[in-house]
């Protein structure tokens, strides 16, 4: 393998930035998070966030996200040769995919990672989503209800992130510290 040590996937509010720190720390390593790194990868392919805001006023978001995909993708695949040995976080969109595709894309550069895993805080499908939807709305103030369509059940429910996943962990009731400890201490085994 190698791709990042670890990989975090989940929807928005799944907690991998704050996991994905901890577990960098715990482990000695490298955090990276996608979102923070990846507009010089979007510009390598003609895209930036700020044609995704210009294209979500003229076709929506749902639309704009789907002209992007080639470009999530493309960061996805950037990220994975680029953070050998890191912790690295990808943001929900960087997962879920419409066109198969993409999804194609985001998975052969996965598959040359040690382990992807999805983060979720309750395995119950209606607890995670409530859980992700006060972390979004106390977080960033947003409920990710856009144009009609629900972003956070989507990236929850998205098959495409399951797919990509090596295994899934259900923060529940613990700390950042205590999933970090967990996740460290069996990605070390």
């Amino acid at each position: 393998m190698s791709g990042p040590w670890m990989v975090l996937v989940g929807p928005a509010g799944a907690g991998k930035s704050v996991l994905g720190r901890a577990v960098a720390a715990r482990t000695g390593r490298r955090f990276v998070d996608l979102d923070a790194v990846a507009d010089p990868y979007y510009a390598q392919v003609g895209w930036s966030v700020d044609r995704l805001r210009e294209r979500i006023a003229v076709v929506g978001r749902l639309a704009a996200e789907a002209e992007w995909e080639p470009a999530r993708a493309h960061a996805v695949a950037c990220a994975v040769a680029d953070h050998g040995d890191a912790v690295l976080a990808l943001g929900a969109g960087h997962t879920s995919y419409a066109d198969p595709a993409h999804l194609a894309t985001a998975r052969a550069a996965l598959d040359r990672c040690r382990e992807v895993v999805r983060v979720l805080p309750s395995a119950d499908r209606d607890t995670a989503l409530a859980v992700l939807r006060e972390r979004c709305a106390a977080d960033k103030g947003r409920s990710w209800i856009v144009d009609g369509h629900d972003f956070l059940a989507h990236w929850l429910d998205d098959p495409g992130t399951e797919l990509l996943a090596t295994r899934t962990v259900f923060t529940e009731r613990e700390t950042p510290a205590e999933t970090a400890a967990r996740l460290g201490g069996a990605a070390d085994r």
